[in-house]
This record gives structure tokens, sequence and C-alpha cells, in this order.
């Protein structure tokens, strides 16, 4: 299998990945990550060494696009609302450099992509 070969085959196991993690983050209120996993033949382990994998893969990709010192405002009545909404809708919680970052699936790319960066950068 040549390298080009084994990186198109990386990449779509980590598709299937990030539709498993996005499925598993919408599942049903009051179903553990556990049950979900059983319900899909997917150790708990798995489960979360696939959605590190993800998130690196993830990261990765960013890192590549970045500017140098890129300022992203922030109003600070969003982060209070962000706050108050944040148990009110299922997604993925995001840890870098100390920041807490919620994406859901209403969070559109670009404004999580400038969040990344503005993170990355924050000293």
């Amino acid at each position: 299998m040549s390298s080009e070969t084994s990186m198109v085959a990386a990449d779509f196991r980590l598709q299937e990945w990030a539709a498993q993690i996005r499925e598993c983050q919408s599942r049903p209120a009051g179903m553990s990550v556990v049950g979900w996993c059983a319900c899909h033949d997917i150790t708990k382990a798995n489960y979360y060494y696939r959605l590190r994998r993800v998130r690196e893969s993830c990261l990765e990709t960013i890192q590549g696009e970045i500017p140098a010192h890129q300022m992203v405002p922030v109003h600070p009545g969003l982060l209070r609302q962000g706050q108050e909404d944040r148990n009110a809708q299922p997604g993925l919680d995001i840890s870098i450099k100390g920041a807490c970052i919620h994406v859901t699936e209403s969070t559109s790319m670009s404004l999580l992509t400038k969040v990344l960066k503005a993170v990355q950068h924050a000293e």
C-alpha cells in the first residue's frame, strides 16, 4: 500500500469517526456515552481514542492555516450568553490553553476557525 493510499484511508477513517462522534454528541437525553457505545458496538475506550484522534486532526489542519498574531474581537455579551446557553445545547467542549470552547452543530466553521486561531496565539 502506497503512502498516498494509506493517507486517503486514514482521512476516510477520521471522517467516519467524526460522524460517529457527532452522532454520539446528539444522543438522546439521559443516554450516557457508555450506553451509546454499547448500542453501536464500540468500547468506551475506543470512542475516546477516536474522539482524541479527530480533535488532533482538526487542530493540525487549523494550525497549517493560521496567520501570525490575528486578533478576533468578541463582544462581552456573547461570552455571558454562551455560559448560560451552554448546558441547553448538546455539543463538543474543546479546552485549549485554559479556554473552553463549546461547539454545537450550529457553530459556523468560519467562527470556530477564527476562535481556535485566536486561542492558539493567546499567551
